[in-house]
């Protein structure tokens, strides 16, 4: 709880990324390595004084295909394992052959970080992982992209058949009986999807707002 406490006060409290960037690169041209307290399937890992079978020992300055960095408040990396990128943070370093512990705090992420352990878990076994903690179905996953752009779209000032043309295609907006083509319908609930997503984010980040400001 400390660690995580330095770490509120040296990111979150003065405005900075609760993760390590570089500031000479675009952020689309570099990795986010994002903190366990932000992101809940990134796994808080520390060395341990017990013998372990070799095939959990793990050397994480020499993992084929893994990314390492060092921020302020320890070791972020990201370990590519059984077909999946696993995102670990460790305070310090264990030494190359070093038995590691997870630790998962009992709080409300409890369930998501107990499933990317376990798929972390399975990687070493080799065995198959299952579907991510955090995976959307497809559809759904494609209803909320669409959201948004027709969310951008409605705030660029577009009307319902501009933002549903750039969606779906011209080709499929009828020239005729456009008041009731289902895709007029469809393009507003979308919108209104887009802007109540907007409005529990705002709600969101002003409630973290609040509290800071309460506990300090």
């Amino acid at each position: 709880m400390n660690v995580q406490k330095q770490r509120r006060a040296s990111s979150g409290g003065s405005g900075g990324s609760r993760f390590p960037a570089d500031p000479q690169k675009t952020f689309d041209k570099q990795t986010v390595f994002w903190a366990p307290e932000v992101l809940p399937t990134v796994l808080a890992l520390r060395a341990a004084n017990c013998v372990t079978p070799e095939k959990y020992q793990l050397d994480f300055a020499n993992l084929p295909g893994s990314e390492l960095r060092r921020a302020p408040d320890g070791w972020h990396a990201i370990v590519p394992l059984g077909g999946a990128k696993h995102r670990l943070w460790l305070s310090k370093l264990p030494t190359g052959g070093s038995a590691v512990v997870l630790d998962l705090p009992l709080d409300a992420s409890f369930e998501l970080r107990l499933q990317a352990a376990r798929r972390f878990w399975l990687a070493l076994e080799h065995r198959p992982l299952g579907t991510p903690p955090l995976a959307l179905p497809a559809l759904k996953r494609r209803r909320l992209i669409l959201a948004l752009r027709a969310l951008d779209g409605w705030q660029e000032g577009n009307s319902y058949r501009q933002i549903a043309q750039g969606l779906f295609g011209s080709h499929r907006i009828a020239d005729r009986g456009w008041k009731t083509d289902d895709l007029r319908s469809r393009t507003i609930r979308l919108v209104k999807l887009g802007r109540r997503l907007l409005r529990l984010r705002c709600r969101a980040f002003l409630q973290k707002g609040r509290r800071r400001n309460d506990s300090s």
